[in-house]
């Protein structure tokens, strides 16, 4: 990747970078990989009467077994068992949804073999969201912690992902710093 640059001027103006094709690759499989494990939550859930009734969707009260869907879909309240299974049916399925919608905005602009990429603000944004939560996902999966070293012995399973994971902090922070150039 060669860095996220502005383009264009006034409302015009966009985000652009290069993406290899592996680099497109990864990408595009991660975003894909935290969008199936998001709709396995969603799938969990039985349709309920009143949702038919009203079109309120309603999802689990309880929090996901799975570290990385607990990361991903963080508790709304702690000290109140109660409100916070309340609020987490109320809101985990607009949640789940605002996640996938992002997921798309990603797959959708992210060329399959590579390439140039021009994002909106609003497309950044969405990019944004995506790559933290695939950055939240691998993180938790390799249980990344401040006190982890910056590389791991090669003997360790972890030392392969933790360059990807470095690499999606370079990719989040370089569209960080050039999106918040734009306001």
């Amino acid at each position: 990747m060669n860095g996220w640059k502005r383009a264009g001027r006034g409302g015009r103006q966009r985000l652009v970078a290069t993406l290899d094709p592996q680099e497109a690759a990864v990408l595009r499989g991660l975003v894909d990989e935290v969008r199936r494990m998001l709709d396995s939550r969603s799938a969990e859930q039985p349709r309920d009467e009143l949702e038919e009734l009203t079109g309120l969707q309603t999802g689990p009260s309880t929090k996901p077994d799975d570290p990385v869907l607990a990361r991903l879909l963080p508790d709304f309240a702690t000290d109140d068992t109660d409100l916070s299974g309340a609020l987490r049916s109320l809101h985990e399925p607009e949640l789940i949804a605002a996640k996938d919608a992002a997921a798309t905005v990603v797959l959708d602009t992210l060329p399959g073999a590579g390439g140039r990429v021009e994002l909106t603000p609003e497309q950044a944004d969405s990019w944004l969201s995506a790559l933290n939560d695939v950055r939240l996902a691998l993180g938790t999966a390799l249980d990344v912690s401040e006190d982890m070293p910056d590389e791991l012995p090669p003997d360790d399973p972890r030392a392969g992902h933790l360059g990807v994971y470095h690499w999606l902090t370079y990719v989040q922070d370089g569209l960080v710093q050039s999106r918040m150039a734009l306001r």
